[in-house]
């Protein structure tokens, strides 16, 4: 018989993951034919799984590798290297989040062509089953008119007739057609076994794709608000979001490996049946249903005959010289005997109803239909499924490289944060350039006395020639306590910004605090505190310079 299929051609991806080695747990390469209920392949699968968690332990040891060299190769960082490091940390932070984003756009789509597969498969399947319900229907409605409506009918009509045996001879005939009506209803394959069948199938199918279609959306919504959750971290420098972004990164780590491994096993298996459809389906069924038919439904050629013609057709003729025999009693009996009538109608009326079923069986036992729906079922799974499983692996590969990146960038980032606050420690309070002495000592009422003892002013308080020190001042050599009261006096205020320092002709101090913070340590500024005055003012003198 021919095999040789026109309207179904397997997608290109399936014969590419059809050809991926099946190897089972001993390591020991077996057939790729689908057979699902073998244990050697089932085995071929779970390796699959296996091999994402070989990649799943790598990486994890990898990551605690890059992590140890981190906190013991640390070193104590200057300014020149805190610039590389942040710039490192920000293009990690950025390409983390430009995979993310463009993980999470292919997951959405493979998630949902996935579905789309699934949900022609079992519409395809519910199909079907409408379809063989039917016919079952049809079937057992007719037999049971035949076997009991029937056979009351003729019953009373034996008792009625029963002086005439011409009468009596042709209800007997009726009676051998109706016989074989039922023989031919008989010998119709029982479909009840198979539409049971299809519906189980498509319930359980339905229900595990909601839940893995819901999986997957979780999933998806989880990597965009961890992707989120990170970058806003980053930029708000919060040490504890970016703590606890780092623990869901390992967790969604795992998770995409996990469905990494899934997602390839269940597209693998897919792609073994989508190869070879009918072969799988021929030997499901050859306990049930002849393979003539399996073959007349799976093919549906033109040059394939019918394998249900021969019995249609005799029960479309037992159902024609049935009728004509009920003409006949009808127009001579009923003459005779009036009350032969009512049920000579009750017969027509019978035979009338099983010729309309009988249109109606033929319609459904035809290949068209059936076979529509298979090459449905074949399309949504083998093209929109494996597809958006193929999809969904690109998604847990992109989504792995991102979490890689981002658990890499993190204890960066978390270690420039720690630094820079150190840095802000060691900042001395006492030190005249640290702006934040400078507002302190400005807004400290006993420091504002001392100034007022130091300096008076005259009512314009807005040129240089206003100012007038003391006299006490010209001489002799002012502590270092009054050159901070006078730096954080003239420095809090911008009415003072261009007014020297009093009696030592130095430039106001906002002229070159900062380039002195920049330039010296805090150790080099407590040296500079411990000098005299004569010293604070040759040395601002080559400062200046």
């Amino acid at each position: 018989m021919s095999s040789i299929r026109d309207d179904y051609i397997a997608p290109w991806w399936t014969y590419w993951l059809h050809n991926f080695p099946h190897v089972n747990l001993n390591f020991q390469p077996i057939d790729n034919t689908f057979t699902p209920q073998d244990q050697n392949y089932q085995q071929s699968l779970i390796f699959l799984g296996c091999v994402a968690a070989a990649g799943l332990g790598l990486n994890l040891l990898c990551l605690a590798i890059y992590l140890s060299c981190l906190c013991c190769c640390r070193k104590d960082e200057d300014e020149e290297s805190k610039r590389p490091n942040s710039c490192c940390v920000t293009w990690s932070a950025v390409v983390a989040g430009l995979i993310s984003c463009a993980a999470v756009g292919v997951g959405f789509y493979g998630n949902s062509e996935t579905n789309d597969g699934v949900y022609q498969l079992t519409y395809s399947l519910y199909n079907a089953n409408h379809t063989l319900g039917g016919v079952d229907n049809l079937v057992t409605n007719t037999m049971g008119s035949m076997e009991s409506g029937l056979k009351q009918h003729l019953a009373r009509l034996d008792e009625i007739f029963a002086t005439r045996g011409d009468y009596v001879q042709t209800l007997r005939f009726m009676q051998q057609m109706a016989d074989n009506v039922i023989k031919q209803l008989l010998g119709l394959p029982d479909w009840d076994t198979a539409k049971v069948d299809l519906a189980a199938v498509a319930d359980q199918t339905a229900y595990i794709e909601y839940y893995r279609w819901l999986t997957y959306l979780l999933l998806l919504i989880l990597d965009l608000v961890i992707c989120l959750a990170a970058c806003l971290g980053l930029a708000k420098q919060s040490r504890w979001l970016l703590t606890t972004m780092m623990v869901f990164g390992v967790l969604t780590l795992i998770l995409s490996w996990a469905s990494l491994g899934v997602d390839l096993a269940t597209a693998v298996g897919t792609s073994d049946f989508c190869v070879i459809p009918d072969k799988f389906i021929m030997n499901q069924t050859k306990d049930l249903i002849s393979s003539d038919i399996v073959h007349y439904y799976l093919y549906c050629s033109q040059t394939l005959p019918n394998p249900f013609q021969q019995s249609l057709t005799i029960f479309q003729r037992s159902l024609t010289t049935m009728q004509i025999q009920i003409q006949g009693l009808l127009q001579f009996a009923v003459p005779l005997f009036p009350t032969a009538e009512r049920d000579l109608l009750g017969i027509q009326h019978l035979l009338n109803s099983s010729e309309a079923s009988l249109h109606q069986l033929t319609a459904l036992l035809d290949c068209r239909g059936l076979n529509k729906d298979y090459l449905d079922a074949l399309i949504g799974v083998c093209y929109d499924g494996v597809e958006g499983l193929l999809y969904l692996c690109l998604f847990s590969i992109l989504a792995i490289c991102a979490f890689c990146a981002m658990l890499c960038a993190i204890p960066r980032a978390w270690t420039h944060i720690a630094s820079r606050e150190r840095d802000y420690d060691d900042i001395d309070e006492e030190d005249p350039f640290n702006p934040q002495a400078r507002r302190m000592t400005t807004h400290n009422p006993n420091h504002a006395t001392n100034v007022h003892s130091f300096c008076s002013y005259s009512s314009s308080m807005g040129s240089q020639s206003s100012l007038h020190p003391p006299a006490a001042q010209a001489g002799s050599n002012a502590p270092v306590s009054e050159y901070m009261n006078q730096s954080a006096l003239f420095g809090g205020n911008q009415r003072y910004e261009n007014v020297p320092l009093i009696g030592r002709g130095s430039p106001p101090p906002s002229v070159y605090t900062q380039q002195f913070r920049n330039r010296y340590s805090p150790s080099m500024r407590a040296t500079y505190l411990s000098m005299t005055e004569d010293q604070i003012r040759h040395f601002g003198n080559d400062f200046q310079a």
